[in-house]
């Protein structure tokens, strides 16, 4: 099979996994007992003023009119109204979104780095003190949850230590004296490209915290999971043959044993990516992220569920994609996938 082919047929299961994901959500969303409407129009409603909501939201049809009804506004970009903040949820979620990806993107950077580094590292130092204590390292990181991490570093970095801020994403005066301009979304991202870098260096003195917390369980498994390859690696004939003919062997452990090691890494870093889009919630709200885990988080405690389908159909669709990459990756460095 060739890369065109296996790349056609991942797409294809992309697109039934999504269609899945929208039917089983929205059937979901709809039993649960609750009135959309009455949670729209507020406590102090009327009964005919719910009914008449109920008839403008398509309600009182069945949910298999509704269902035919919700997919084809939602292939025009139309995904409804959020209950609770009674804008667009389209339009919600492009707001919220960058800020999530910011802290995603960053904490995943930083787990990579750490992970793949030290998973090295500790594979080349086998049974040494380097190993030991890089594996417990990984365990304290697999181990935390990810919101009891983050309580915790607010206590030592800003509580005791004061070096951090406690939440949210730039000091409110910085924000004034120094105020960013909308590009991408992201704080750090638009302050470093216009060039106001008073308000870069406070939003990235900002996202240390939430980083940290987010990145230290895919930082562990990816540190465990790279150690493993690496040893299997380091065992192999070829390896074996290389140390034979007199090669380094740092040159070997960086040169042959890691590159052969990536496959199972990425898989896992996919994996970790996808996690991440989950684990952000808490993160988010421990730190007054206005990202999307805060905003599903609220839009679940009121019964949007407008929203909650939004938001649901936003994850599911960067899971699949982010797997679709690792998959292509995977097959790029090695071609056995394609023709297996």
């Amino acid at each position: 099979m060739s890369l065109r082919l296996y790349l056609v047929r991942r797409l294809a299961l992309m697109v039934f996994v999504l269609i899945g994901i929208v039917v089983v959500t929205f059937f979901i969303v709809r039993v649960v007992p609750s009135d959309p409407a009455q949670l729209y129009l507020g406590a102090r409603s009327r009964a005919g003023q719910v009914e008449e909501v109920r008839r403008q939201l398509g309600l009182d049809r069945s949910l298999v009119v509704q269902f035919g009804g919700y997919v084809g506004d939602l292939l025009t970009g139309d995904w409804g109204e959020s209950l609770r903040t009674r804008h667009s949820v389209l339009e919600d979620i492009l707001h919220f979104l960058p800020a999530s990806l910011e802290l995603i993107i960053s904490a995943m950077i930083v787990a990579i780095i750490v992970g793949v580094s030290l998973g090295a590292l500790s594979a080349y130092r086998k049974g040494g003190l380097i190993d030991h204590g890089s594996r417990i390292v990984a365990i304290a990181g697999v181990s935390l949850p990810a919101f009891f991490l983050a309580l915790l570093l607010q206590v030592i970095f800003f509580r005791v230590l004061g070096w951090f801020p406690v939440a949210t994403q730039i000091d409110p005066v910085v924000a004034q004296t120094h105020p960013v301009t909308h590009v991408t979304g992201m704080l750090v991202v638009d302050a470093f490209i216009t060039g106001n870098f008073v308000a870069f260096a406070d939003a990235l003195w900002h996202l240390v915290l939430p980083t940290l917390a987010l990145a230290a369980y895919p930082a562990g498994l990816i540190m465990r999971m790279t150690r493993s390859a690496m040893l299997e690696a380091l065992e192999t004939d070829y390896i074996k043959m290389a140390r034979a003919m007199g090669v380094r062997q740092r040159f070997i452990v960086l040169k042959y044993a890691l590159k052969n090691s990536l496959a199972p890494v990425l898989t896992v870093i996919g994996l970790m990516f996808a996690y991440s889009l989950v684990g952000t919630f808490f993160v988010e709200l421990i730190f007054a992220w206005p990202g999307l885990g805060t905003y599903a988080t609220m839009s679940i405690l009121s019964l949007d569920y407008p929203a909650i389908m939004g938001v649901t159909i936003v994850v599911a669709f960067m899971y699949v994609f982010a797997n679709l990459i690792v998959d292509l990756l995977i097959a790029w460095l090695d071609p056995r996938v394609v023709l297996s």
